[in-house]
């Protein structure tokens, strides 16, 4: 597999399954995981006291989060974090001993042999007010979960101000998220990255 995009969003509607269904156009051949369809209980009943027996989806998730080149997680902000759908996800399917492990010394180790992440956040939060208010989910999912678990890079890509955005606003978006997609199956060394690519090159050599 090249990549995972995790569409975190409860609303199969959302601006933000429409920004993880154009990534995966643009990308190929990404596995969308919209956490939506998933049948999974994303309670961590006994915290970390007592394992909870893992569903099948999440097992099947689980392969998938170690097998991926690439892991793309998408995700609105609420209450200054991100719906419980997706972190309960990440409570239930981020597991020590198996995503991550503390060294003798207490200093985390990621297990995921990722190299490359990518964060896509919304936010109904105007650009000019996100210096103020910090954008803890940000933080929350790049390093706190992301980089914890190994992903080695994480690149964020935010999307402010989304409840009064205009058509050409959300247009770009939209846009900017199937070129990144373009972006890592050419790096992945995909063959329909470098189709669409050489092909985008002649149209403009002949124009």
């Amino acid at each position: 597999m090249s990549a995972l995009v995790i569409d975190g969003h409860p609303d199969g509607r959302s601006l933000t399954a429409s920004l993880v269904q154009r990534y995966a156009a643009g990308h190929g051949d990404a596995r969308v995981l919209a956490l939506r369809d998933l049948d999974f209980d994303p309670n961590l009943r006994f915290g970390y006291r007592e394992r909870m027996t893992l569903e099948p989806d999440l097992i099947e998730a689980k392969q998938a989060l170690h097998e991926a080149d690439t892991i793309v997680v998408a995700t609105p902000l609420w209450w200054g974090s991100v719906p419980a759908l997706l972190k309960g996800f990440f409570d239930r399917a981020l597991l020590p001993q198996q995503e991550y492990r503390y060294t003798k010394l207490g200093l985390v180790e990621g297990l995921l042999p990722v190299r490359n992440g990518r964060l896509l956040l919304l936010a109904d939060t105007p650009w000019y007010f996100a210096p103020f208010t910090g954008l803890p989910a940000q933080t929350h999912v790049a390093r706190g979960t992301m980089r914890f678990c190994g992903i080695r890079s994480v690149r964020t890509h935010r999307m402010l101000g989304v409840k009064d955005a205009d058509a050409v606003t959300i247009t770009r978006w939209l846009d900017r998220a199937e070129h990144l997609g373009t972006v890592d199956a050419r790096r992945a060394g995909r063959p329909q990255a470098i189709a669409a690519e050489a092909a985008s090159s002649s149209v403009v050599a002949t124009s």
